[in-house]
C-alpha cells in the first residue's frame, strides 16, 4: 500500500522539489590512435635482386633421357644403400645453377627400374632408379613425369617410378597410383609462395594405360585436353596457390621451332588468365621463349641431359636450363620479372657430363672454345627468334650472382 501510494502521489503540488541533476563533466577527446606500423620482412628469396619485398625463383628443365650408352660409364659395386650407378659426376655441373633458384623443376620422361634392372633403352624405356637420388642430390624439388612413355612398362612402372621419385625425396605430378589423384593438383612452397605445376602429355606412343586416370592424358592422341588443365588450375587457385605453372608435352621431335598446334594450346592455356607462365618439353630440341599477351611461354626446353646422337641430330646433344623470377606487387599480384637460360652440352674431356657452355664458362672449356661458343650461339638464336630478347630474356651468368 505505501509503495502504491508513494507511486500513486508522485509529482503532486505539495511534495518538495528534488535538485536538478548536475551536468556531466565534460570529456575531454581521445587523442586518435596512430595504428602500429606493420614491419614487412623483405623475402627476396634466391637468385636476381628482386624488385620488390617478396620473389621467388623457379628453375626448370627439360628431359632426363638416359640410353644404355650414357648410364653404362656410371655404374658403381653395389653400395650398402642398393645403388648400382653414380650419376652425380654426370650431374653436378648443374648444382650451383639449382642452388640460385628456390624451386627446381625437371621432366622425368622415362620409367625408372627396380634396383638392379632389368633396364632398357628405346622404344620402351626402363632408367636406372638412382637417376632420382641424383635429380635431388644437385638441387630438383619436382619431377613432371607425363610423357608419352609414362606407361612403358604398365602400371607396375608407373607405380614403382613414383614410389622411387618419392623414396628420393622428390614431389611429382603427372602420373598418378589411384582414381581421383589426376584431379587434385600439386601445390608446393618455396620461399614462403604457394607454387601449383599442372602437367599434360600429348599421347602414349601407341600404348595404353590400364586406368584413363593415371595419366595426364586426354585418351586421344596429340589432345592436350586443355579444358582440363585449366580446371584443374583454377582448382589450384581455389586451394590457395599463388602462382600456377603450365608443363606440356608435346611439339614435334628434333624441330627448333614450335608447330602450328604447339602454339595454338599454349596460346590457349595463357589465355585462360589461370596460368602465370608455361613451358613444354618432348621435343629433344631447344625452342623459343615467347611473350604473349604480358606473360612467357617456353616452347621447348630441349633435354637436360641425354646420350650423344650422330651429328645430323646435334639439337639432342644441346641442352638448356632455364630460371623464371616472380615478384610480388603490392595489390598481391605475381609478375615474372626476370627469365634466363643457360646452354650446355653433354661432354667434356671426352667423357659424359652435363657441362655448362654460358659466357661466363663457370666449369670451364666443356669440349673445346669453338664448338662451346657455336652451341651456346646457335641456343641464343633460337630462343630469340620469336623476339624474347626485346622483352627482357636474358643470358644467365651464374658467375655473376
Amino acid at each position: 500500500m505505501a509503495l502504491a501510494l508513494i507511486v500513486g502521489t508522485a509529482g503532486c503540488a505539495d511534495e518538495p522539489e528534488q535538485d536538478a541533476p548536475a551536468p556531466p563533466a565534460p570529456v575531454k577527446p581521445q587523442e586518435p590512435q596512430e595504428e602500429p606500423e606493420q614491419v614487412v620482412t623483405p623475402q627476396p628469396g634466391l637468385g636476381p635482386a628482386c624488385p620488390t619485398d617478396h620473389c621467388v625463383s623457379i628453375a626448370f628443365a627439360g628431359d632426363f633421357l638416359f640410353h644404355p650408352g650414357l648410364w653404362r660409364p656410371f655404374a658403381i659395386p653395389t653400395t650398402e644403400e642398393g645403388h648400382n650407378f653414380d650419376f652425380l659426376p654426370l650431374l653436378d655441373g648443374a648444382k650451383q645453377y639449382l642452388d640460385a633458384s628456390d624451386l627446381a623443376i625437371y621432366q622425368q620422361e622415362t620409367p625408372l627400374a627396380a634396383p638392379g634392372g632389368p633396364y632398357a633403352g628405346f622404344p620402351l624405356f626402363s632408367t636406372p632408379p638412382e637417376v632420382a637420388v641424383a635429380a635431388k642430390a644437385i638441387g630438383f624439388d619436382v619431377a613432371t613425369t607425363a610423357s608419352n612413355h609414362s606407361v612403358d612398362m604398365g602400371t607396375e612402372g608407373l607405380v614403382r617410378t613414383l614410389d622411387t621419385l618419392e623414396a628420393a625425396g622428390l614431389e611429382h605430378t603427372g602420373t598418378y597410383r589411384e582414381e581421383g589423384e589426376r584431379d587434385v593438383p600439386l601445390i608446393v612452397e618455396a620461399n614462403g609462395v604457394r607454387i601449383a605445376v599442372i602437367t599434360s602429355t600429348y599421347g602414349l606412343n601407341g600404348n595404353f594405360s590400364e586406368f584413363d586416370w593415371q595419366v595426364d592424358f586426354s585418351g586421344t592422341d596429340f589432345d592436350l585436353d586443355i579444358e582440363r588443365s585449366i580446371a584443374k588450375a583454377k582448382t589450384a587457385r581455389e586451394l590457395g596457390a599463388d602462382i600456377v605453372i603450365g608443363v606440356q608435352h608435346n611439339g614435334a621431335e628434333y624441330w627448333s621451332q614450335p608447330t602450328t598446334e604447339q602454339t595454338a594450346d599454349a596460346h590457349a592455356l595463357m589465355d585462360s588468365g589461370e596460368f602465370d607462365f608455361m613451358y613444354s618439353n618432348h621435343t629433344h630440341s631447344i625452342q623459343p621463349f615467347e611473350m604473349h599477351n604480358g606473360k612467357w611461354i617456353h616452347y621447348g626446353t630441349g633435354n637436360f641431359v641425354s646420350e650423344s646422337a650422330p651429328p645430323a641430330n646435334r639439337v639432342n646433344n644441346e641442352f638448356l636450363l632455364s630460371r623464371v623470377q616472380f615478384a610480388q606487387h603490392p595489390d598481391g599480384s605475381w609478375e615474372a620479372v626476370d627469365l634466363a637460360w643457360a646452354a650446355a652440352t653433354n661432354l667434356q674431356n671426352q667423357g659424359y657430363r652435363w657441362c655448362s657452355v654460358a659466357s661466363d664458362a663457370p666449369q670451364g672449356v666443356c669440349q673445346w672454345p669453338e664448338f662451346d661458343a657455336d652451341v651456346r650461339e646457335r641456343t641464343r638464336a633460337t630462343v630469340e627468334s620469336l623476339g624474347a630478347a626485346e622483352h627482357g630474356l636474358h643470358e644467365w651468368l651464374i658467375t655473376e650472382e
